[in-house]
């Protein structure tokens, strides 16, 4: 009789702790801990970190901005938080500026590549752009340019020309 009380209670136990977990969300809980933001007075404890990924990894209001609420350079810092001036969003870039950064990342980093076209693609915070460049010996790199100017390789390495 105890063995199936005891089964009984462990079953119950699980399902209560799953029920806790599936109604806390996954990925950024809210978590009441110790997290340490930078607001606009200062650092300052605030709901930092707690349960969500893991153990206390979920991230908070307190991990951008204190208690005061969330400010700062984040692209997302003005979502529920008083938005000052630093908080507009950037203007994104044209696909010519595209080129033009590609082109002056290339010459300064791939010396002897040049840029062949320059594409569009959509992504979660605006337009972005791939620069596809042609070396000397037919090889090829790709960059990313980011929205708003940023510019890195795509990839590990540069790939060998393709014989037809």
């Amino acid at each position: 009789m105890r063995r199936i009380l005891s089964v009984a209670l462990a079953v119950v136990l699980v399902a209560g702790l799953a029920g806790v977990a599936l109604a806390q969300g996954s990925g950024m809980g809210r978590g009441m801990g110790m997290g340490m933001g930078a607001g606009p007075q200062g650092m300052g404890p605030g709901m930092g970190m707690g349960p969500g990924m893991g153990m206390g990894a979920g991230m908070g209001p307190g991990m951008m901005g204190g208690a005061q609420g969330v400010t700062g350079t984040c692209p997302h810092a003005s979502v529920g938080a008083a938005a000052g001036p630093q908080d507009q969003p950037q203007a994104q870039i044209t696909e010519e500026k595209a080129k033009e950064l590609a082109t002056e990342y290339t010459t300064k980093y791939f010396q002897g590549f040049t840029v062949e076209r320059v594409l569009p693609f959509t992504g979660h915070m605006g337009t972005g752009y791939q620069a596809e460049l042609k070396g000397p010996k037919g090889e090829t790199r790709v960059l990313h340019v980011t929205p708003w100017g940023g510019v890195r390789p795509f990839g590990f390495g540069p790939r060998a020309a393709v014989s037809q």
